[in-house]
């Protein structure tokens, strides 16, 4: 859970490509959902593009940003 010093993500995104590569948490945080989820749509393949560093689990802010883009157009073309 992020600490009251802490920036938000979201907000983070917003303002700009943060200069660190995002986490799982991050992403759960990010998108509201468990971070359980997060990790079903790397299985599924199904979410935001995530690579592995090690035994961890991280993501290009650049990616979160396309797959958002590419999730309202989708959803855009839909309606």
């Amino acid at each position: 859970m992020a600490r009251a010093t802490d920036p938000d993500p979201r907000a983070t995104l917003r303002g700009g490509l943060p200069d660190r590569y995002l986490t799982p948490d991050d992403i759960a945080e990010i998108f509201e959902v468990p971070k359980e989820t997060v990790y079903q749509w790397r299985k599924k393949r199904i979410g935001p593009p995530g690579f592995r560093i090690g035994k961890y689990i991280r993501y290009d802010p650049a990616d979160i940003r396309t797959y958002v883009t590419q999730l309202k157009n989708t959803d855009r073309d839909a309606a």
